[in-house]
């Protein structure tokens, strides 16, 4: 049995993965600020499943609030942090850069402080497929320059990998980072399009389609990221000959849908169809997501195994039963 620290125990990747410690018996500190982005009843409700567990306890605190951060680290012995709290989402990044900088950057600098003074024995972060930006080459690699960023999320994120990669350097504290694909399911975030689309459907209002529905998404469901994220967790990186104990991995179902095509699934399940708004790209946003898997795989043996139409299914049951739709 480990004991963990989860970061955005109440987000949706968060909720699900430390549900899936506590089903296999490890202990898990949560944390999370709970903060309004996106609805914070839904975040209280997976907070609430969580709570039922004998092994969960919550913390209720702010990333960027530093002395906070030390006291837990201080007073709670941790093996593994999965730090997956962060300020989400491409387009919110430019109607409030500063939540980036105080949660991904500020934020993640006190995860790091915490983890090295703690001798923590591994790190796992959250990365974003966001970074490899305008990326032409197909599928993304994570031997690929992402210099690049077209959005300040993007930016935070490889911001992210730096600043980890220092710390493995400098300190051997072991770190993973995982470049998260269009991550999709039950409980899932509001502001992510399956969810926005089916909202619209089933109230009968007009869906946004961006870039005239010529996108494609590397579509993963939580299912298969929650099993890559575990495996990584027990998967430490050992020094490589730079000494160095850092590895960063694409997570994703190495599969792109088509948009439309997603819709059309969406529509088939609901047994509705959509009025859709064609929409221009929007700033900061990709027209493809291909995660590229091989390194993953080899390392930890993950390799995702949920078609769409089946989580698309999933999703919408969780989303009928939920808000009684």
């Amino acid at each position: 049995m480990t004991r963990y620290l989860v970061t955005g125990s109440a987000g949706f990747i968060g909720f699900h993965t430390t549900r899936s410690l506590l089903e296999r018996g490890d202990t898990v500190v949560g944390l999370d600020n709970l903060n309004d982005y996106y609805d914070v009843s839904l975040k209280e409700a997976r907070l609430e499943q969580l709570q039922g567990y004998d092994q969960f306890s919550f913390h209720r605190e702010n990333l960027e609030d530093r002395p906070a951060l030390q006291n837990l680290f201080q007073n709670e012995p941790f093996e593994v942090v999965i730090h997956l709290a962060a300020q989400a989402g491409v387009r919110y990044s430019l109607e409030n850069p500063a939540a980036y900088i105080n949660s991904n950057l500020v934020g993640f600098g006190n995860i790091l402080e915490g983890c090295r003074h703690a001798d923590v024995k591994h790190l796992v972060y959250a990365s974003s497929s966001s970074v490899y930006g305008s990326n032409k080459k197909i599928p993304f690699s994570v031997d690929d320059n992402v210099d690049h960023p077209i959005s300040l999320y993007a930016a935070t994120k490889k911001a992210n990998e730096l600043m980890a990669h220092t710390y493995s350097h400098l300190f051997q504290l072991p770190t993973t980072g995982l470049r998260f694909f269009t991550v999709y399911g039950p409980w899932g975030r509001p502001d992510m399009a399956l969810f926005k689309f089916t909202k619209a459907i089933l109230t009968g209002q007009p869906i946004d389609v961006y870039n005239h529905g010529q996108m494609r998404r590397d579509f993963t469901y939580i299912d298969d990221i929650v099993e890559g994220v575990l495996r990584t967790a027990d998967h430490i990186p050992s020094a490589t000959e730079e000494s160095t104990p850092y590895a960063v991995y694409n997570i994703g179902n190495n599969q792109p849908v088509e948009l439309m095509e997603m819709i059309r699934l969406l529509e088939q399940t609901l047994g509705q169809t959509a009025e859709k708004n064609m929409r221009p790209m929007q700033p900061g946003d990709v027209p493809e997501t291909y995660a590229e898997i091989d390194a993953l795989t080899k390392a930890v043996g993950f390799r995702p195994t949920t078609p769409l139409c089946e989580g698309i299914e999933k999703f919408v049951t969780w989303y009928r039963e939920f808000y009684q739709a």
